[in-house]
C-alpha cells in the first residue's frame, strides 16, 4: 500500500485519512495539519523521511507565479522542503497549470455556463495563475484580491497584466515575510470574519484558494458560484448555509473530502519513477486522464 502524507501548517481540525484505490493501486492518504507551527511540521517531515512515498506540502506555497511562469520563492517554506531528505515533497503547484485549467473548462462544458463578461473573484491570481489565464482566456471580467487578501490593502487588480507587474516589484520583498502574515494558519483557518462585501457581492462567480475565501465571506451568498479546491464536508454546510448556490471543487472527492492539490500531486507523483522520467505537466495530465479523477460539483441551493 502507497502512504501519502501531507503535513499542512493550517488547522488540525481538518486532518482527514482515506483508504482508495487509484490505477489499480491501494493507498493510505493522510493530512496533518500543525496549527501553524512550522517547526512541528519540520519534525514530522523528519520523522517520517523515507517511511512514506511522498509528501505533500499544505497550507503554505513553496512557489508563487508571475508572468511567463517566472517563479517567485516563499522563503518560509523553506525549511520544510529541505527537512525531507529521502521522501519527495510537493506542494501542488505542479497541478495548477492543470487541474485549474481543466476545472474552468469543465464547468463550462458540462453546465453550460458562459464564462463570456462573467465577474470573477479570484482571491488569489499568483497562486492559481492556470486558472487566472483560463479565465481571461474565455472573456472574463476578472478581478483579482491578491492585494485584498493577502495583504489586507483594498486594492482590487484587473488584468493579469497589472497583477503581474504588481509581482515584480513587491513579490522581493514579500517573498521574505514570515507566511502567518500573508495567509491564515493554525486555529486562525477556522474564523470567519465577514469583510470586503463590495468585491463578493459583484462577482458571479468565487475562485482559488478556500481559506481565503472563507475568511472573509459574507453572510448572505445566494446565487454565486464558489470554484475553489480543500473542502471539508463542514465547509460544504458552511456554504450550503450562506447561500452559495454552487461549489466545484478541481481535486476530486475521497470519502467526502476534496483534499488540496498539493496531495493529489503527491498521488500523481509516486506512479512516475523520477530515475528516467521528469515529472512535467503532460505526464500529470496524462496520469489525471487514466485516473478518472472528476472534479467535485455539489449544487447547494
Amino acid at each position: 500500500m502507497k502512504r501519502i502524507v501531507s503535513i499542512s501548517i493550517g488547522s488540525s481540525i481538518r486532518d482527514h485519512r482515506v483508504e482508495t484505490e487509484i490505477l489499480g493501486e491501494k493507498f493510505l492518504i493522510e493530512r496533518i495539519g500543525t496549527n501553524g507551527d512550522i517547526r512541528k511540521a519540520i519534525e514530522i517531515v523528519k520523522d517520517l523521511d523515507g517511511k512514506v512515498d511522498v509528501f505533500g506540502m499544505g497550507g503554505i506555497d513553496l512557489f508563487l507565479y508571475g508572468r511567463k511562469n517566472k517563479r517567485y520563492l516563499l522563503r518560509s517554506a523553506l525549511p520544510i522542503l529541505k527537512a525531507a531528505v529521502k521522501t519527495p515533497i510537493v506542494d501542488g503547484s505542479g497541478l495548477k497549470n492543470t487541474l485549474e485549467r481543466r476545472v474552468v473548462k469543465f464547468v463550462k462544458e458540462e453546465y453550460n455556463i458562459p464564462f463570456t463578461d462573467k465577474k470573477v473573484l479570484l482571491v488569489c491570481g499568483m497562486d492559481r495563475f492556470g486558472m487566472a489565464e483560463t479565465f481571461e482566456t474565455l472573456g472574463s471580467k476578472v478581478t483579482y484580491g491578491d492585494l485584498i487578501f493577502a495583504l489586507g490593502l483594498k486594492i482590487p487588480i484587473n488584468s493579469l497584466k497589472t497583477l503581474h507587474a504588481i509581482a515584480a516589484i513587491l513579490m522581493p520583498i514579500i517573498s521574505r515575510m514570515p507566511f502567518k502574515l500573508l495567509y491564515p494558519t493554525g486555529d486562525s483557518q477556522d474564523q470567519n470574519i465577514p469583510k470586503y462585501h463590495k468585491y463578493y457581492q459583484d462577482a458571479d462567480i468565487i475562485a482559488g484558494d478556500f481559506i481565503y475565501i472563507k475568511k472573509h465571506i459574507p453572510l448572505e451568498m445566494q446565487d454565486k458560484i464558489i470554484i475553489t479546491n480543500t473542502v471539508t464536508l463542514d465547509d460544504v454546510n458552511f456554504l450550503r448555509e450562506r447561500g452559495v448556490k454552487m461549489l466545484i471543487t478541481s481535486t476530486p472527492e475521497l470519502n467526502g473530502r476534496s483534499f488540496g492539490t498539493n496531495v493529489i500531486e503527491a498521488v500523481l507523483l509516486s506512479f512516475i519513477d523520477r530515475k528516467s522520467q521528469v515529472a512535467t505537466p503532460e505526464i500529470y495530465e496524462d496520469l489525471i486522464t487514466k485516473s478518472g479523477f472528476k472534479h467535485r460539483v455539489e449544487i447547494l441551493n
